[in-house]
């Protein structure tokens, strides 16, 4: 059974933990080296198959333009407030910038807005490269695709533009999607503070240096070995850009609990008067039990992303999948061997622990924990004891404050924050900003319509002046028809900005309207490609996708909880509330990032619409870890029960003991998620916030006020399950048959069915 296999591999790894801790360094050593050697960068293919934009983007491919690659864009301004690019100096400076970008490495192509103002300054504004009032001008570079691309061409585009700052008398920022696809995430200093607050959490918790050090250590090992995994997977296929800081994020929240989980058990298991080698097996054996199946939830949750049909959100779950099931690894193998190494010293506080923790004992005013050199959980008692006897009020008004604070995912708005979001600091921002007060905010996000004629020598000439027509386009550049396959390619510039909601309704138009009207009933197509439309399109698809997700996460989490805990009631339960503090996280992240409540604190500078796959991602992650502290919660609630078969009993000694640890694990996952919310991308900020708030809610609300008051309301029924039901299920599920009992030392335990 599976309490046997991990009693044995803990007790194993325990007695021989230096050929443990030597395997896992090997393990670490050798996934660097093939990160190096194999490994590819992250990319970002936001489409689909079947989605209008890819087969415009296919479109685009065939024709061979070269629009299908990457682009950035120089926006300049001279530094004299009364210049223009009409005057002579002015038009020379631009020359000679125009001329050094184009001279840069694997640059196919730039605009040449001096050559147009040579033509004319009419010229040079119909055609988008300078402002009406000549204050401002676009150099448009193209580069190929991103696959023959690397971070240096990025480096040597900023290297150009620092330098020509000092040599010429402009303001020179830049833009564009090669800047996104190569910019460093900031995921590093946020994985260090997150590590830090983690530290002394820990520290706290247990007063001990060592066992504070040692699920840290465990975190580091695996977070190593599963983002050096996911390097590997990118450099076979296209992962995407946000994956190695979510599964950082992930990674480094899971790890810590799950090794927080087994520490606990084992620290217990040594004031009980085991050997450090007995306590670290039996550790394993029990809440190791817990941890294998949260991290299959966390894992099965993330893949089930596979069912949106989008093809860099099934890679990237399977990226981060890859880290939490490195942690899950980990915490059976690498963290026995570090609690064998350490020896009895777990089972005492240290020097500071011990002050800090008399000095809280005496506020307090309770005796301290001799047996695990902690603070008992008689607060915990008090609390979960009295919520028991007031169950009504308590489960009314929580549920109340969490459905209030789910109210406002009814005006949830997916979409893509663009570079307007960014911090003013950054040239991104800067040059986003000169384009849409020369140019309009449209041209920060231009769309792609990709026309086939097949034969129809007017159907381009038709698209352009009925595109051109419609009240949400701007202007529509000159179509580049390629010879050999007659496609057209037509650059349209909207009204609005790529993040505005009106932007997608455009691209909805053109699809729907416009551009039907335009080719009529002949055999020639069109589509509407583009970042913008390829962004509203996965948006699309990944709502209508989102209910069938869901059912089936709900489905699977259902069923798992039944087989664990043999009942029907607890599962039922435990997904509506897990749902409630998704829904409330939901809620929050759109009060602070779509009406932006409070997001200075975060150092959000503007509002943004929810980045289209959040929902999902977030629901995914959320729920698996929810899931968590469910079976570490119910596994103790339901060990009392099964011991006392009083269901007040088991609930006050099952959540009260399991508080601390729960309420430790919970402040640790809160501080590394929130050490992301402070990134700089409005999508990192989105992942932290939505997963902080959540496990913060989860954690409170949830597990300590409505658990309790539920399962109180529910009494004997909590533990009901048919007896058809139990004979189909399979003998043995986590914490409750005779073999399990037998492995760990425990008596074995009756069972609750109805007969």
């Amino acid at each position: 059974m599976l309490s046997k296999a991990l009693l044995r591999l803990g007790a194993s790894a325990a007695r021989h933990p230096w050929r443990v801790i030597a395997a896992w360094l090997i393990a670490a050593t050798l996934a660097v080296l093939a990160a190096v050697a194999f490994g590819g960068r992250t990319a970002d293919s936001m489409t689909a198959p079947g989605l209008d934009s890819r087969r415009a983007a296919e479109l685009i491919e065939r024709a061979g333009t070269g629009q299908e690659g990457m682009t950035a864009q120089v926006v300049v301004t001279p530094l004299d407030d009364g210049a223009t690019f009409f005057d002579d100096g002015a038009r020379t400076a631009l020359t000679r910038l125009r001329a050094e970008v184009n001279r840069l490495p694997h640059v196919l192509g730039t605009s040449d807005p001096a050559a147009a103002l040579d033509a004319g300054g009419d010229t040079a504004v119909r055609g988008g490269l300078v402002s009406a009032d000549g204050r401002i001008a676009v150099v448009r570079v193209q580069y190929p695709d991103q696959s023959r691309l690397s971070a240096e061409d990025l480096d040597a585009l900023v290297d150009l533009g620092d330098r020509l700052r000092a040599e010429l008398p402009l303001r020179i920022e830049m833009g564009g999607n090669l800047f996104y696809a190569f910019s460093d995430p900031d995921g590093g200093a946020s994985e260090l503070i997150g590590l830090l607050a983690a530290a002394a959490i820990l520290f706290l918790a247990f007063g001990s240096l060592v066992a504070a050090a040692l699920p840290i250590g465990m975190a580091v090992f695996g977070l190593t070995v599963g983002v050096a995994t996911m390097t590997v997977l990118a450099g076979v296929t296209e992962v995407p850009t946000f994956a190695p800081v979510l599964g950082s994020m992930v990674g480094l929240g899971v790890g810590i609990d799950y090794a927080l989980f087994v520490l606990a058990r084992h620290r217990e298991y040594l004031a009980c008067g085991l050997d450090p080698q007995g306590a670290a097996g039996r550790a394993v054996a029990t809440a190791g039990r817990p941890v294998v199946f949260a991290g299959g939830t966390v894992v099965v949750s993330i893949l089930g992303l596979a069912v949106a049909n989008v093809p860099f959100m099934t890679v990237g779950g399977v990226a981060v999948s890859i880290v939490v099931l490195t942690m899950v690894l980990a915490s059976v193998t690498l963290l026995p061997a570090f609690l064998g190494a350490a020896g009895p010293r777990l089972g005492r506080a240290g020097r500071i622990g011990r002050v800090l923790r008399a000095g809280w004992s005496g506020r307090l005013g309770r005796r301290r924990d001799t047996a695990a050199g902690a603070v008992p959980a008689v607060g915990w008692r008090r609390w979960i004891g009295h919520v028991g006897r007031h169950p009504v009020p308590y489960a009314v008004g929580a549920a109340g404050l969490l459905l209030t604070a789910t109210l406002p995912v009814l005006g949830l708005r997916v979409g893509l924050p663009d570079d307007g979001s960014l911090p003013q600091s950054r040239t991104e921002r800067r040059a986003y900003e000169l384009v849409a007060e020369g140019f309009g905010p449209g041209t920060n996000g231009p769309l792609v319509i990709a026309a086939d004629p097949a034969g129809d020598p007017g159907v381009v000439d038709r698209l352009v002046a009925t595109v051109a027509a419609d009240p949400g386009v701007a202007s529509v550049a000159p179509a580049r028809i390629d010879r050999a396959t007659g496609v057209a390619t037509l650059v349209v510039f909207p009204t609005t900005s790529p993040q505005d909601e009106a932007t997608a309704d455009t691209i909805a138009r053109l699809r729907t309207d416009v551009l039907p009207a335009a080719i009529g009933d002949g055999p020639a197509r069109a589509h509407v490609g583009g970042a913008a439309a390829s962004l509203s399109d996965v948006g699309r698809r990944t709502s209508e996708r989102l209910p069938v997700f869901v059912a089936a996460v709900l489905a699977m989490s259902f069923l798992l909880l039944m087989l664990v805990f043999r009942s029907v009631v607890v599962p039922l339960k435990a997904v509506l509330l897990n749902l409630l503090s998704i829904g409330a996280a939901y809620g929050i992240m759109v009060a602070v990032f779509q009406w932006g409540w409070g997001g200075a604190l975060i150092g959000l500078e503007a509002t943004v619409p929810i980045v289209s796959f959040i929902p999902m991602f977030l629901f995914a992650i959320l729920f698996g870890l929810s899931m968590d502290y469910e079976v570490f919660l119910l596994s103790r609630v339901r060990e009392e029960y099964l011991r006392t078969g009083d269901n007040g009993t088991a609930i006050v000694e099952g959540v009260s003991r399991t508080a601390r640890i729960i309420t430790s694990a919970a402040l640790i996952m809160v501080a590394v998620f929130l050490s992301f919310a402070v990134a700089e991308d409005p999508s990192t900020k989105m992942f932290g916030l939505g997963l902080a708030t959540a496990i913060f809610i989860d954690a409170t609300v949830v597990r300590m006020v409505l658990v309790p008051a539920t399962m109180t309301l529910l009494g004997r029924t909590n533990w009901w399950l048919p007896k058809w039901l139990d004979r189909m299920f399979p003998r043995g599920p986590v914490g409750t048959d005779d073999t399990d009992a037998e492995s760990t030392g425990e008596a074995p335990r009756p069972r609750l069915v109805d007969r």
